[in-house]
């Protein structure tokens, strides 16, 4: 694999260091959940850089579906559960609004 570059510079150095094996398998863990490798992980912990979960982008996006079923539900029932279904999309914007502040404390939003 060659090497990536990161703004103008190349990742050329190489940093060693030594971590228990349980921190090493939480560094991995971490990065799975992230997309990252572990590398990339260290990377963006150590600069402060944002690190968002893939679990809170799934999480969004299947949140944004059932919105659409919701929407759904509306349009098809001519607003017969208009109460109910503005409800339900007012719990899930909140349910969005509180998965994008976690992933804001620890990374990017989704």
């Amino acid at each position: 694999m060659p090497f990536t570059l990161k703004g103008s510079d190349a990742l050329s150095t190489k940093v060693d260091m030594r971590v228990t094996a349980t921190e090493k398998e939480q560094l991995k863990e971490d990065a799975v959940l992230a997309g990252l490798s572990v590398g990339e992980l260290v990377r963006r912990r150590f600069f402060g850089r944002p690190i968002v979960a893939s679990a809170d982008i799934v999480m969004v996006k299947e949140l944004r579906r059932l919105g659409g079923l919701l929407k759904l539900v509306h349009q098809q029932s001519s607003g017969a559960y208009s109460a109910e279904t503005a409800a339900a999309l007012a719990e899930l914007r909140a349910a969005i609004s509180a998965v994008a502040k976690r992933a804001g404390a620890g990374g990017d939003k989704p």
